[in-house]
């Protein structure tokens, strides 16, 4: 093999290696971008949800590993005529709530429909505002027993995409102080969705 060929196949190596640790900082920032958001506001004192003692020793909350196969695009079905209703919540308060549409999605070859809320107290600011409780099969074992949670702002189309790894607990998680909504029944997932936050230990 001439020098020049060596050379070339070197740089070649180089190019590759070069892209391809490109491209883990890129899933890298991707994996940290939602998780950093996340530990800097439990962090913050004015705004975290942990007791006291937990705050004192918090370092970072539990996250499953990134995994492309929980983002999906679901299609959103309207239901414009939906009333409002009490949606319970951990405490005596109740939570406005109204059915804004329906989501169907394809997740690990089987297809699911979920339910996605509007709150009725929404302000201008969060107009755009959907709130997606769901239950799922790791909930009371690596997620919290009583499902999780996901935020969503209206489309401006009939499709919306889903990301899982951005699945979060409800603040009674951490604190029974707070009143979360309870995840309605029919928003059970039949798999186990290992993305997002774990449980707090």
């Amino acid at each position: 093999m001439n020098f020049r060929l060596k050379i070339g196949l070197i740089v070649i190596g180089l190019l590759l290696f070069h892209v391809s640790c490109t491209e883990k900082k890129v899933r890298m920032t991707y994996n940290s971008a939602f998780q950093k958001k996340m530990n800097e506001m439990f962090k913050d004192a004015s705004k975290s949800p942990l007791k006291p003692n937990d705050l004192k020793t918090f370092s970072s909350l539990s996250f499953f590993p990134i995994d492309s196969s929980f983002v999906v695009k679901a299609k959103l079905t309207p239901t414009p005529n939906s009333e409002y209703f009490d949606m319970k919540t951990t405490t005596e308060r109740v939570s406005k709530e109204r059915v804004y549409g329906v989501l169907s999605f394809e997740l690990l070859q089987q297809t699911f429909e979920l339910k996605v809320y509007q709150g009725k107290d929404s302000t201008e600011i969060k107009s755009n505002y959907l709130f997606l409780p769901f239950l799922d099969d790791t909930n009371g074992i690596s997620t919290y027993v009583g499902g999780r949670y996901m935020d969503l702002e209206v489309p401006k189309s009939d499709s919306i995409w889903l990301d899982f790894n951005t699945a979060y607990n409800p603040y009674c998680a951490y604190n029974e102080r707070y009143s979360c909504p309870i995840v309605p029944r029919q928003n059970y997932v039949p798999l186990e969705i290992k993305a997002g936050v774990k449980r707090f230990k």
